[in-house]
């Protein structure tokens, strides 16, 4: 069994818990597919998988990592399992309530890190409550949250006991959320990138490819070494083999600091998603739905 090399690498959270460093997203991607990235991933070393009660595919993740960790030998603590609360149960007695339905769909009796999905205004205070009081109840091991921007983080921070271990935002060449990973790196709250690539902008982006050459690399694997260097967990979506394995290749080469700073400056501050598209933002009626895939339609009822 061929299991990639630098995997192992952790970054430690404010509560001393350690999480890998880059793992597999599995946003867009149904239950078959999902199982089955999600198992190859794990024969070939990765330990983090990160998925959500609104991918609809946390059935799928929790079948993967049984024949992944079935195939490798490997235990359940081997592995660092990330989910997130979906926005319709946000408040407080149903976030309590909502775990127990993602740990049956992932059949786990734990989650390694619990995000609170998106800042609904008006419930995200009571909602991190609840997810206080789970932590403390050692049904989670870390929590954090996921799209926060600095003036939300900074009101969670006034009224909670728990800081966030870790802020999932969107990140990448073409979106640096500069502020926001300052702000972060000042609270003790580790950025996580999620569209880490950042699509075809990036990836099509003529000075990424001028250095991917110069290293003999791909654009999407400097993309994902600068994550890298800054110091944010990256989870590469990918539901192919041969593209699992090259997004871990990154740890035979490091970028300048020029390289660096030429990709810095391609920053367009162009967010892909955010609050003004969700009509619990902008009317406060709550009308996010869990997607719901062909193959297993009925595995998302708690």
């Amino acid at each position: 069994m061929n299991r990639l090399e630098g995997l192992e690498e952790t970054t430690t959270l404010n509560n001393g818990v350690e999480m890998p460093r880059l793992g597999l997203g599995v946003w867009k991607t149904d239950n078959t597919s999902a199982k089955e990235s999600v198992k190859e991933s794990i024969i070939k070393g990765y330990h983090l998988i990160d998925t959500a009660k609104q991918y609809g595919n946390e059935t799928g993740v929790g079948e993967g990592i049984k024949e992944g960790l079935a195939a490798t030998g490997q235990n359940r603590k081997d592995l660092f399992i990330t989910t997130k609360l979906f926005n319709g149960d946000q408040g407080y007695e149903s976030t309590i309530n909502a775990l127990n339905g993602t740990l049956k769909r992932l059949d786990l009796t734990y989650i390694d890190l619990y995000l609170m999905h998106w800042p609904v205004d008006g419930k995200y205070i009571d909602t991190w409550k609840a997810m206080e009081e789970l932590y403390r109840q050692g049904k989670i091991r870390a929590i954090g949250i996921s799209n926060f921007d600095n003036e939300r983080l900074q009101n969670l921070l006034d009224h909670s006991d728990i800081v966030p271990a870790v802020n999932q935002m969107e990140f990448n060449p073409v979106n640096q959320e500069k502020d926001i990973l300052e702000f972060n790196n000042h609270a003790g709250v580790q950025l996580e990138a999620w569209s880490p690539l950042g699509g075809g902008e990036a990836l099509s982006n003529e000075e990424i490819k001028k250095i991917a050459d110069k290293y003999n690399k791909s654009v999407a694997q400097v993309i994902l070494r600068w994550d890298w260097q800054k110091g944010v967990v990256t989870i590469p979506k990918s539901s192919h083999e041969e593209r699992i394995i090259q997004n871990s290749d990154i740890f035979d080469f490091k970028l300048s600091e020029d390289d660096m700073k030429t990709i810095e400056g391609i920053d367009k501050q162009k967010r892909s998603l955010w609050y003004p598209d969700f009509e619990w933002h902008t009317t406060g009626k709550m009308t996010d739905t869990v997607d719901k895939w062909d193959d297993s339609p009925a595995n998302y009822k708690d």
